[in-house]
């Protein structure tokens, strides 16, 4: 009888700890202080927003007239909410995970259709774009996390792209700056459209992108890193010169470029070590833009990749934060769904991993340096300066506080982490020649 009062406590238990898995809303005990979510309830609606008559690279063949198509992106979108008296934050997303024969299921902060908070301003835009393959809800971590804080975040499932529908990379090539601002165009309409749930709750004049990845690829060329003439009319690359638009010996690329951008943040942006940039062509680059990267990302590289555009965006306000011995899974992803760790087969897990960092810790690591840097950016809000005026190498820095805990004059260790919790990170900031 004992016996089998055990096991049905360690069964009860078990299934406890996978009722609590999967949480995109988890913060670890030694998460830096601006992880923490915000003063603001969350809502989530999904959008199908459909660009119209646009190059269709897969049917494409060289030497023909570009085929064309009505491009359908479904987007993810968490904002501030004002919840109806009995409503209580929480929500669980079904989605597909990296093996598409798997569905996980996430559980959240944010409530689903909820009423937009009211705002006078408008919050500032958030667009998020994932990699390839990815989907919306990769870094939907960050999408809850930023919405809390007073931002509108529209995470988009990127066609072509996601875990099931990944087709030849060209596609990728051409679409992802494409959709990048196709997005922007569309929320900004919502701000103004008096049937749209966003009527006046958005202020797409302040938008930041967040890309990793492929995402990132996209970014740097929206930030006014025009693709060089070896990308643009690479054989591998989309037909008949489709990219030729945006590079940086294009006539027309400068009226490509938005102005609604004032913030960009790349995370492990690929692109660089194929020469999809010259050094030269990320001079134009002016708009203030935070990397952050693995210094082993075997994918798109660390010396010849990520921070060879920081070194190399000269004109621009920047910021890099390294994940010293993290790969290229470095920070953006969310935690490996329990989902695939209880399959038979568990070969898709690693997309979501590091072979030394734990996801969540990175994840909220990010959280933190995001918040600072959008909020100075998007916000003017000074005060997140001093989260990142920091001393380059954080195993540096010193602790040394008075008998009422606070900082002497001796003290710089990174603000905002608790000691020790910063070691292996390194983050540094070149401002613009």
């Amino acid at each position: 009888m004992l016996r089998a009062i055990g096991s049905l406590l360690i069964m009860c238990s078990a299934l406890n700890v996978n009722a609590q898995s999967n949480h995109i809303d988890a913060i670890r005990h030694d998460a830096p202080e601006l992880a923490q979510f915000g003063q603001h309830n969350v809502g989530v609606r999904t959008l199908t927003l459909t660009n119209r008559n646009v190059p269709d690279v897969l049917n494409t063949t060289g030497g023909a007239e570009a085929a064309r198509y009505d491009r359908k992106l479904v987007v993810e979108v968490w904002y501030p909410a004002q919840l109806e008296e009995g409503q209580q934050p929480g929500g669980r997303y079904e989605v597909m995970s990296r093996n598409p024969d798997i569905t996980a299921v996430l559980h959240g902060k944010a409530i689903r259709d909820a009423a937009a908070h009211p705002t006078e301003t408008g919050y500032p835009l958030v667009v998020l774009s994932h990699g390839y393959p990815g989907n919306r809800y990769l870094m939907s971590h960050l999408g809850e996390n930023l919405a809390s804080k007073g931002y509108v975040v529209a995470s988009i499932d990127h066609k072509d792209s996601t875990y099931d529908d990944m087709q030849a990379f060209a596609s990728t090539l051409y679409h992802r700056p494409v959709d990048q601002r196709f997005v922007i165009d569309e929320i900004a309409a919502m701000a103004t459209n008096p049937e749209s749930f966003l009527v006046g709750g958005v202020d797409a004049e302040n938008t930041a992108v967040i890309g990793y990845s492929m995402g990132g690829y996209g970014l740097v060329n929206n930030l006014g890193g025009g693709f060089s003439d070896t990308a643009a009319n690479s054989p591998h690359g989309p037909p008949n010169g489709l990219l030729i638009p945006f590079s940086a010996s294009s006539p027309e690329y400068p009226s490509h470029l938005d102005a609604r951008i004032k913030a960009g943040v790349a995370i492990a942006p690929w692109g660089m070590t194929r020469e999809v940039w010259r050094p030269e062509d990320l001079h134009s680059i002016k708009t203030p833009t935070l990397y952050v990267s693995g210094d082993l990302d075997k994918a798109a590289g660390y010396e010849k990749g990520t921070r060879a555009i920081y070194e190399n965006a000269v004109n621009s306000d920047r910021y890099l934060l390294t994940f010293v011995n993290a790969g290229h899974n470095a920070a953006a992803p969310m935690p490996v769904p329990q989902e695939i760790l209880n399959s038979k087969s568990k070969t898709s897990a690693g997309h979501y991993m590091d072979p030394v960092w734990d996801t969540l810790r990175m994840n909220n690591i990010l959280a933190h340096f995001v918040t600072a840097f959008l909020d100075l950016h998007l916000k003017g809000d000074a005060s997140k300066v001093a989260y990142l005026d920091l001393i380059p190498d954080a195993k540096n820095g010193v602790t040394s506080l008075d008998p009422n805990k606070q900082p002497t004059a001796l003290h710089t260790y990174w603000k905002g982490f608790q000691m020790d919790t910063a070691v292996g990170l390194k983050f540094e900031h070149l401002a613009p020649e």
